[in-house]
């Protein structure tokens, strides 16, 4: 039997138990002829016709829980990326960074040049810290570019090492590396060979940087998506489709100063 859950009226915040997580809902009445289940900012909107009761309402949500879950915990995701993109880069603020955080953290160092960075990996936390030389204080866009200068220098060497990686094994060779900064496009590659790559992929997980590269090295055997452009795919990550949905609900934080 499952457990008594919190009601309310109707526009209010509920609550139930879905698979043991305790969830939060509103109920709104409408004219309409079934029920249906929105995620709207991180919070779960339940649209009924008007004949249908609170238990009704909520027997559906339950015989749904598995897709309320996976899409309250995306729609959560997408809100934390969201307010970060919002943000201003400032001291000790954390940024995605290939799969895990890094935070940036000012600290003046006689003798250095003026927004020097100096990379501390990640221990015991699991955050990485970037260490720039700066005062505490230091103006946003000032801190911005120094780690937006950083970030693109890290990219720019982690992509020529997937490039090195990947190119022999698919029996291509690139021409060229840039970095863009498109807003939406991770990748691109011109039949001579040229591959751009968006520098902001720095701040996804290893593997979705590879699915980019990959991808653009397999244009230079197809320049096309047709079946046979996706065979070069797989044949060097067969597990393709599932990075390819992974780098689609991805979002890269969008920084002031960056």
């Amino acid at each position: 039997m499952a457990p008594a859950a919190q009601g309310g009226a109707d526009g209010a915040a509920a609550e139930l138990l879905l698979q043991g997580q305790r969830v939060s809902y509103t109920l709104r009445r409408a004219t309409r002829r079934s029920i249906g289940l929105t995620i709207r900012h991180g919070q779960l909107e339940v649209a009924v016709p008007r004949w249908v009761s609170r238990a009704q309402a909520e027997d559906a949500v339950r015989s749904k829980a598995a897709w309320v879950l996976r899409k309250l915990a995306q729609s959560q995701v997408q809100l934390h990326q969201q307010q970060a993109a919002q943000q201003a880069f400032a001291d000790g603020m954390q940024l995605p960074y290939l799969g895990g955080l890094l935070q940036l953290q000012c600290q003046p160092e006689p003798g250095v040049a003026r927004g020097a960075a100096r990379l501390e990996p990640a221990v015991a936390d699991g955050v990485a810290r970037l260490w720039l030389n700066f005062e505490p204080g230091t103006p946003a866009p000032e801190l911005g570019e120094a780690a937006a200068r950083w970030l693109q220098q890290q990219a720019r060497q982690l992509f020529a090492q997937r490039l090195a990686h990947h190119a022999p094994a698919m029996g291509v060779q690139p021409r060229s590396l840039s970095l863009s900064a498109a807003r939406t496009r991770w990748g691109s590659a011109s039949a001579d060979g040229r591959i751009r790559l968006n520098w902001r992929l720095v701040h996804a997980p290893l593997a979705l940087i590879d699915y980019v590269v990959v991808h653009e090295l397999a244009h230079l055997h197809e320049m096309n998506h047709s079946p046979r452009f996706w065979a070069v795919v797989a044949a060097r990550l067969p597990d393709y489709q599932a990075l390819r949905q992974q780098l689609r609900q991805f979002q890269a934080p969008v920084l002031q100063g960056a």
